[in-house]
């Protein structure tokens, strides 16, 4: 294993964080860090392996009431005397600064040398204030929950193939992982409630805290499958725009993302649908109190959709492939749970749980687009689409 490695203690185990190096390879560029990811992630522990590593390194704890405010102050001599000789300045959970972007900007200019981080566990908050002030300014990260690739290196081969379905019920936060299955629950139920509630519905004053509850019940629900926001106004009774309202702050608070619908030469194509997965399986199944093996469930084929989605993100983040993502379904209700857009090239998947589960193949799809491939991906052969050792 090459390179520099982010270390993250749990219990006896030590990880080794996957994008640390791409970071990495960003000091000292002339840019700004950002690094979003969910509470719990690992970000603080990923930006003090920088500070260990850097001479001259300062962790500003944006939370604290004295941090805080003198950053909002805009009082240059004041930041400036604070700061020091620091060469490596990290504002950690940096959205809780009001005007954050402008703030960056104006550390940034006044102090090309120095470099700086700035973490968020809420991006509807960060990534709205810096996207005019930073412009070509920074240079943005997200951390994840853990990955099969981060995991396998780490479990004897037959080991981890039994984790793999405690994966997909549990999730894979880092202090998720490690421990009984007891514990797993109990901090899964405590992460939830302060995860969802804590950022988002502090957002703008948001008080509907129960109609937040059951909007991702219902989605979570739903998973798998195609989300009408009629349908969730008339369930909820509320507005549509209510609904996109609220799971645009999910989207951007990393609880949810959004897998559209592709559509290029086809009339009976879906064009403008979307389906949404959870970052993490382990805050889904806590939504619904279902933390049931996988063969007492219904929803197994779900909950490995949605698992290969995310691990295929997370692996393409790793492998630093640009990929365009989409799911492709016919009015006819023909359809492929994933395609993915690289270089030009078209490559379709279908995800079955069940190894011998039948799969259809995508004749129509395969014969609209030329030179486009199809694969089924199953608990037997995830592998080298998942992982990279």
């Amino acid at each position: 294993m090459s390179g520099i490695l982010i270390l993250l203690r749990m219990e006896t185990i030590t990880y080794r964080r996957s994008i640390y190096d791409q970071i990495r390879s960003w000091l000292f560029q002339g840019k700004v860090i950002i690094l979003y990811g969910a509470r719990q992630v690992g970000k603080t522990t990923l930006v003090n392996t920088l500070i260990a590593e850097t001479d001259g390194s300062l962790y500003l704890n944006c939370e604290r009431e004295l941090i805080k405010e003198m950053l909002e102050s805009g009082n240059l001599d004041r930041i400036g005397s604070f700061i020091g000789e620091s060469s490596l300045v990290v504002l950690d959970e940096a959205q809780k600064i009001m005007n954050i972007g402008y703030t960056l900007k104006l550390l940034h200019d006044t102090y090309p040398k120095i470099q700086l981080i700035a973490t968020g566990s809420s991006s509807f908050e960060l990534s709205g204030e810096i996207t005019e002030p930073l412009t070509g300014r920074n240079v943005k990260f997200v951390l994840y929950p853990m990955s099969l690739s981060e995991l396998a290196p780490y479990f004897e081969k037959v080991q981890f193939e039994e984790k793999i379905q405690e994966f997909i019920r549990f999730g894979m936060y880092p202090e998720i992982v490690q421990r009984n299955e007891h514990q797993k629950i109990t901090l899964l139920d405590e992460l939830a409630s302060d995860y969802l509630f804590k950022d988002v519905l502090k957002f703008k004053n948001l008080k509907r805290s129960e109609l937040l509850m059951n909007l991702l019940k219902a989605i979570a629900l739903q998973l798998g499958n195609e989300v009408s926001f009629r349908e969730l106004s008339t369930l909820l009774k509320v507005s549509v725009e209510t609904v996109q309202r609220y799971i645009e702050l999910l989207e951007k608070s990393f609880v949810l993302f959004r897998l559209p619908s592709f559509s290029r030469n086809l009339r009976n194509e879906l064009s403008r649908s979307h389906k949404y997965y959870f970052y993490d399986l382990g805050i889904r199944n806590s939504l619904l109190q279902n933390f049931l093996p996988l063969n007492s469930r219904a929803d197994t084929g779900n909950l490995w959709e949605n698992f290969c989605i995310i691990e295929r993100m997370k692996y393409n983040q790793k492998n630093m492939r640009r990929t365009a993502m989409y799911f492709w379904r016919t009015y006819q209700q023909k359809e492929i749970d994933l395609v993915e857009e690289a270089d030009g090239q078209l490559t379709a998947f279908e995800f079955k749980w069940n190894p011998s589960a039948k799969a259809s193949n995508p004749s129509e799809f395969l014969k609209a687009y030329a030179g486009s491939s199809y694969s089924v991906i199953h608990r037997e052969n995830y592998q080298g689409f998942l992982i990279q050792y």
